[in-house]
């Protein structure tokens, strides 16, 4: 709970809540956000989703459960008030993110001209295609949705007075990393256009929220980034100017898994899936028929020789975007302790690895699926993928300290958790 939001209980008055945006909220991780942030009762959620890999039924299902939830929590003679009833519903808009003028006019739906007041609050910005592999064939494509978007998004935060944005990067800003369990202070060097469009969106946030706070220019500045922000700002009709400094979380994801216990909502990619974990799942419910799994590589410098990676319950990370969030409100303690470290001058960005800290190799999921489905998966070793690292693990201490986050889920309960929701919707939402 924000200090806001414990002056406001301890006066017996509820603040309101607060509009936040989620880009692409429907689907897997932004549902399981959205989910969490209905939980906390401190925001009405607008949703941006193009449903590319997604299904509007999943925030349908998210917004019941939330709405049960409450229910359930204040006991079977609770009145809900409106308040209450607000909190659980979303505003849910199917929009593509580089339509810049139609994503404006979700955001001028919030904004009042008079004041500038009541206008969407913060932004988790979730939205981009993320396959490592894909992004190798197309690269353009890539370089367009998750770069020019990102771009187009900031620049429309900026004229409507938003100046809080969530946003979520990879893991794969680091490449193949000098050193494993992978500090934030690694150099970004990304192997794949997917990993690089990550480290080009960060830039562009950090060089936002120093321009935005005043800082004086210099040689350390990403000049051809800035220039690009400063064209988009300055070829926008402004409605009016920030009254606050941009500031920016960056969280760098490890590989979420799992789905919400209850079996409601989960991961449900559209075609053949690209990551480890649901095409296992797949392959256990019949919905993908290849009856072997390749491999690619088995010649990594791991402890069987397949890529390792740091895998966290999607409920945890989805609770670390709230902490990241909170963390953007003036004046609260989690804020200060946050941008403590951040130099006189330089803007409010910081970037936070969003892991257990522990890693697990492809032969071991691979196990541990089979001990949750009794499926008995086939494997057979191919050559290496372009863009795979050997070991992504991540060093998630800066985040627990500062943030307070924490992963308590295991790899059993993840693999429980998506199997649930797996076999409980053998054809997904449909």
């Amino acid at each position: 709970m924000s200090d806001a939001t414990t002056n406001a209980s301890q006066s017996g008055q509820e603040e309101p809540l607060k509009n936040v945006l989620v880009t692409g909220g429907a689907g897997y991780i932004g549902s399981h956000v959205v989910y969490t942030l209905l939980k906390t009762r401190q925001y009405k959620v607008i949703s941006i989703d193009n449903h590319h890999n997604s299904l509007p039924a999943s925030l349908t299902r998210v917004s019941e459960l939330a709405l049960e939830e409450h229910k359930a929590s204040l006991g079977p003679n609770a009145q809900l008030s409106q308040r209450d009833i607000d909190s659980t519903i979303i505003d849910a808009h199917d929009c593509d993110l580089t339509n810049h003028s139609a994503v404006r006019e979700i955001f001028g739906k919030y904004y009042s001209s008079e004041n500038g007041k009541g206008g969407i609050w913060g932004v988790v910005h979730i939205a981009a295609y993320k396959a490592v592999g894909e992004s190798t064939s197309i690269p353009l494509t890539y370089y367009q949705n998750n770069v020019s978007a990102t771009i187009s998004l900031l620049s429309i935060m900026l004229e409507f007075n938003c100046a809080r944005l969530v946003y979520s990067s990879s893991a794969t800003v680091y490449g193949t990393p000098p050193e494993v369990p992978i500090p934030e202070r690694t150099r970004r060097e990304a192997d794949s256009p997917y990993g690089r469009t990550k480290v080009m969106c960060e830039m562009v946030v950090e060089d936002l929220c120093e321009s935005n706070g005043n800082a004086v220019a210099d040689g350390t500045c990403h000049l051809v980034v800035s220039l690009v922000i400063r064209f988009h700002h300055l070829t926008t009709t402004t409605t009016g100017s920030t009254s606050t400094p941009f500031q920016a979380i960056s969280l760098r994801y490890f590989n979420p898994a799992g789905a919400h216990p209850s079996g409601r909502i989960g991961e449900d990619p559209r075609g053949r899936p690209g990551n480890l974990l649901p095409l296992l799942a797949h392959m256990a419910v019949g919905r993908v028929k290849d009856p072997v799994l390749k491999v690619f590589g088995n010649d990594y410098p791991t402890v069987d020789g397949t890529c390792v990676r740091d895998y966290l319950h999607v409920l945890d990370l989805a609770g670390g975007h709230v902490l990241a969030l909170q963390a953007l409100q003036e004046g609260s303690t989690l804020n200060g302790k946050v941008f403590a470290s951040v130099k006189a001058g330089k803007g409010k960005f910081k970037a936070y690895n969003l892991g257990k800290g522990k890693g697990m190799s492809v032969l071991q999921i691979v196990e541990a699926m089979r001990k949750a489905t009794g499926f008995e998966y086939k494997t057979e070793v191919v050559g290496r993928r372009r863009g795979d690292v050997p070991a992504l693990i991540a060093d998630p201490s800066l985040a627990r300290t500062e943030l307070g986050f924490d992963a308590p889920h295991d790899l059993e309960t993840m693999c429980r958790d998506l199997w649930n929701w797996q076999k409980g919707n053998p054809a997904g939402y449909v």
